[in-house]
């Protein structure tokens, strides 16, 4: 399996709009930053999406991407969703399984309520198999995906593990129900909002803390805002002396297990 990192920033992105900030002004290429998304490539080929934000487009296409065979949700906020319509060149010729949380799936048949309504001929629209999904797993091909119920401030979200690999954005608690199915891992990506505390995002130190708990092969962090440049936070996470690798992820960075 592989794994590829569309994006790796907060709702933002970064570098932010109207801001001159040493992040933002960054010529370090890791320090630009498209909304947070990744693209998991199984070994017979499949291709699922975790979460389609404003960029994706312009991910898919830096990607490369010609194909989708699902998509999953983490949550309904506007930085993880807005991309779905642009999926729509990649939903000609069958419809694409979208899972979602039973919750967020309602949110997305409002907010894209033109995807699910009958309209005319030419009219342009994403053509879209909703799926509610609250635990247990999803199969995709070869890929078999279980749903990780985690705590986004005051909300219920997803994280997804694959085989060895876990993604948990935009959460800041994991239930004790849901540290089970985050053991033994080869990669945990975590989002790291920053290093200030924020009410519903882990900051570095609280992701380190979790990884410290689950003791992966390797820790990756994204969903990064501009307080941090790439240096910076990698230099972080090394005086943090863990006892396994653990840094920043950055838009195009491939993993493979």
């Amino acid at each position: 399996m592989k794994i590829h990192f569309l994006g790796t920033g907060t709702s933002h992105g970064v570098p932010v709009l109207g801001c001159s900030c040493p992040v933002c002004t960054s010529t370090d290429p890791h320090d630009c930053r498209y909304r947070s998304s990744v693209l998991l490539e199984g070994d017979a080929g499949e291709r699922v999406l975790i979460d389609a934000g404003p960029e994706f487009r312009l991910q898919g296409l830096r990607a490369g991407l010609t194909g989708l065979d699902a998509v999953l949700v983490t949550h309904a906020h506007a930085d993880h969703i807005h991309g779905l319509d642009d999926v729509r060149p990649l939903t000609r010729g069958n419809p694409l399984s979208v899972y979602a949380s039973s919750a967020d799936a309602d949110e997305i048949r409002l907010r894209f309520s033109y995807a699910f309504a009958h309209g005319q001929e030419g009219g342009g629209k994403p053509r879209f198999n909703l799926v509610p999904v609250d635990e247990g797993s999803i199969t995709v091909g070869s890929l078999r995906i279980q749903a990780i119920p985690l705590i986004h401030g005051e909300r219920h979200i997803l994280g997804f593990r694959a085989g060895g690999f876990a993604y948990l954005t935009d959460c800041s608690r994991v239930p004790e129900s849901s540290m089970h199915l985050l053991r033994g891992l080869d990669v945990l990506v975590v989002g790291a909002l920053r290093l200030r505390p924020h009410p519903t995002h882990f900051s570095v130190d609280e992701a380190l803390e979790l990884a410290t708990i689950l003791h992966p092969s390797r820790l990756l962090l994204t969903h990064i805002c501009h307080d941090l440049t790439h240096t910076a936070l990698e230099a972080h996470c090394t005086a943090a002396a863990l006892p396994f690798p653990a840094g920043p992820a950055w838009d195009n960075l491939t993993v493979e297990l």
